[in-house]
């Protein structure tokens, strides 16, 4: 940026001052926030038990690098939610004295293939050896730290396996929950309605204030219940390119086309440089000026842009297409010609046998027996081509069998050469038998695909450095006015956008649609942050952000700018609710109907297993439930549903007829609660006293 270079200019006196404040900014940061002022030595506790700031690292690092792509902010969330489970889960171990033998540890180590099929650890017959395995680490005593490791795990994992048991062996159905699943499949009612739905009167007729959305959630607090947050609106300045930017990119590109002069400092002369209409190296000519490098394969229609995937496609040799958009680039294309053939689609059926690679086959098979049966299966799809897909799906030993055997489209030398060779040998419908380390294949060539070889110019769609000055101005502007004065009113002085507020929890990395943006999180998390105080952001290939803290929300409730897209529609129904009731008068169906100025519709058979109203009306327990409870011909008060009011008259009720054994429908409530173990943990989390010192450490 410009600025940047004005600031490169000024003198060493400046710098010196630069970095004496700089040191004594960090001097000032190692006591308020730093390794001098950390208030704790533990990143937190559950439950009484301290987690060591010094173990929580090393566990973080090794997370870190473990190659998965995440970042320190995932990393440290993720070692947390484990420390806790294992802090929460090991108290219970502990209270019920669950013991593992070393039997048990065995099974659990053997369960990971690292160990239990490791060549190392197995006998003669290819079966985990004890003895080998205790051998192994006693004659390696640098290995014993690393089974101790795994040992701790599958103590572990082996108590949790016994509790999880205990858990699910504590969950049981009565035979009275049977009875009363068979009543609610069986039992049939029929009744007349008149149904007022919530959507006849319009939304903008019924106002919410965020004091009634608090309300609700004060009521309904467990549904709600969150840790605390920070509020913070911002506006965001875009430093993207102008139009004169991107008409500037375009005239760059077009004036490549034609020679140009340019002078040479060896000979003292203006050579004419060929364009790239008559370049002689198309390559060294791309590379020289393209922000992507040159690339020389041949690439089928469907993998160019689609906008212009026809012309560019239909480029006779030599020709040029462009300026077009190209992704974030702006690009002109010059074709090298064509090619029949480049990627290729087959089907295959693949017959595994015992010493080939084949990774999950169906069943065991010598080459002999797996070569005739490929065989077999070839003379089969040659005397019917329309079976291969069935065949796949039976006899196939690959993934692919699922697909019916279909590969889809890949480029030469993706596949293993015998198989390569077969197919880019051959024709479209060609079927054949080949051998590789996986084993027998018979393959089916199902298309192909012509590719273009394109050299393309391309140069990125950016900001020129005149147009992210302006940006920079513009945001510092904001930046200082909105310190001075009321956030919204400096950003429409400036013709600026404030955005929607982002509620944020301490341990957050992503920042609302701005994505990962922790900088910004650990800034309203800040003790040195006040409510009110504004700071700017620059975020890398976005712009600047301008944030200002409104202030932390303590009730232990989400927000209301959360809450309101749930709760707002329940609340708006509810007023809509009382609106149509009052219209809902009558002593008949039919009378009521008519003040409400809906249809009576009829709803015959209808379960309670199943509360569906007809006519794609969808769910509602409490209408049928009231329907059931009226005796013939009764009518029933207005009823409040999930789409509107509802009154109903009971035309009769079919009592399902009395059977002994209700024990098939007590397994099936068993099926549907078999999940039910997996609530324990959240439980233990929501009851536990947990205090997190995470930020304390810059996380």
């Amino acid at each position: 940026m410009a600025v940047l270079a004005k600031i490169r200019q000024r003198s060493a006196l400046l710098i010196g001052v630069i970095a004496l404040a700089l040191f004594a900014f960090i001097i000032q940061d190692l006591f308020t926030r730093g390794t001098f002022g950390q208030s704790s030595k533990d990143v937190g506790s559950i439950d009484g038990k301290d987690i060591s700031f010094e173990d929580f690292r090393i566990k973080v690092s090794n997370v870190e690098k473990s190659g998965q792509g995440i970042t320190s902010t995932e990393a440290a969330n993720r070692v947390w939610d484990e420390e806790v489970s294992i802090a929460l889960l090991s108290a219970q171990f502990d209270k019920l004295g669950l013991r593992v033998g070393e039997k048990h540890l065995i099974e659990v180590l053997k369960a990971d293939p690292n160990i239990g099929k490791n060549p190392m650890f197995l006998n003669a017959a290819g079966i985990f050896d004890i003895v080998k395995f205790k051998d192994y680490f006693k004659a390696n005593p640098e290995a014993a730290q690393f089974i101790a490791q795994k040992e701790k795990d599958a103590e572990l994992n082996a108590k949790f396996q016994i509790y999880n048991t205990l858990i699910r062996a504590g969950l049981y159905t009565t035979a009275s929950e049977g009875k009363l699943k068979y009543e609610m499949e069986a039992n049939k009612v029929n009744f007349a309605y008149a149904g007022a739905l919530y959507s006849s009167i319009k939304d903008s007729e019924v106002k919410i204030s965020d004091s009634e959305i608090i309300d609700y959630m004060k009521k309904n607090e467990k549904k709600f219940k969150a840790d605390a947050t920070r509020e913070i609106q911002y506006v965001l300045v875009e430093d993207k390119p102008s139009k004169q930017d991107e008409a500037d990119i375009k005239a760059k590109l077009t004036a490549l086309l034609s020679a140009r002069p340019e002078y040479n400092e060896k000979t003292g002369k203006t050579d004419t440089l060929p364009g790239f209409k008559n370049a002689v190296n198309v390559a060294e000519f791309v590379n020289s000026n393209s922000d992507i490098p040159y690339d020389s394969t041949y690439v089928p229609k469907n993998a160019l842009p689609a906008v212009d995937a026809d012309k560019l496609f239909s480029l006779p040799a030599g020709a040029i297409y462009g300026p077009y958009v190209l992704g974030r680039y702006y690009a002109i294309s010059k074709s090298l010609g064509f090619k029949a053939g480049v990627n290729a689609k087959a089907s295959h059926i693949l017959i595994g046998f015992e010493g080939s690679q084949t990774p999950n086959p169906k069943e065991k098979r010598t080459k002999e027996e797996a070569k005739a049966k490929a065989e077999e299966i070839l003379a089969q799809v040659q005397a019917n081509p329309d079976s291969f897909m069935m065949l796949a799906f039976t006899s196939s030993d690959d993934s692919s069998a699922q697909q019916g055997g279909d590969l889809g489209y890949f480029g030469p030398n993706t596949m293993v050469k015998p198989f390569n060779d077969f197919v880019f040998s051959n024709g479209i419908g060609k079927v054949g038998l080949v051998e590789t380390q996986f084993g027998f294949h018979i393959i089916k060539i199902t298309d192909k695909q012509d590719g273009i070889r394109l050299a393309t110019i391309a140069q990125k769609i950016e900001p020129s450095e005149a147009t992210s000055d302006k940006v920079f101005t513009l945001a510092t502007k904001f930046e200082m006015n909105a310190g001075e004065k009321d956030f919204n009113a400096a950003a429409k002085e400036l013709g600026l956008k404030v955005s929607p507020e982002v509620s944020v929890k301490a341990m957050d990395e992503a920042f609302g649609p701005l994505g990962k943006q922790r900088n910004i999180v650990r800034w309203a998390f800040d003790k040195e942050t006040s409510k009110g105080d504004v700071k700017r952001f620059e975020l890398a290939n976005i712009g600047h952000v301008i944030a200002q803290y409104k202030g932390e929300n303590k009730s232990g409730l989400v927000s209301v700018t959360m809450a309101r897209p749930y709760v707002e529609p329940i609340l708006k129904n509810q007023k809509k609710a009382e609106i149509l009731k009052a219209k809902m008068t009558g002593s008949t169906i039919e009378a009521v109907a008519k003040s409400a100025g809906v249809a009576v519709q009829q709803a015959t058979n209808v379960t309670m297993d199943n509360p569906v109203l007809p006519g794609g009306v969808g769910q509602e327990p409490k209408v049928i439930g009231n329907a059931f409870a009226l005796t013939a011909n009764k009518l029933s008060a207005p009823i409040e549903g999930n789409t509107g009011v509802y009154v109903v008259k009971n035309i009769s009720t079919v009592k399902a007829p009395a059977i002994a054994n209700h024990a098939a429908y007590v397994e099936k409530i068993k099926s549907q609660s078999s999940s039910d173990a997996s609530r324990v943990l959240p439980a233990l989390k929501n009851n536990a006293k947990i205090e997190d010192n995470r930020l304390q450490f810059n996380y």
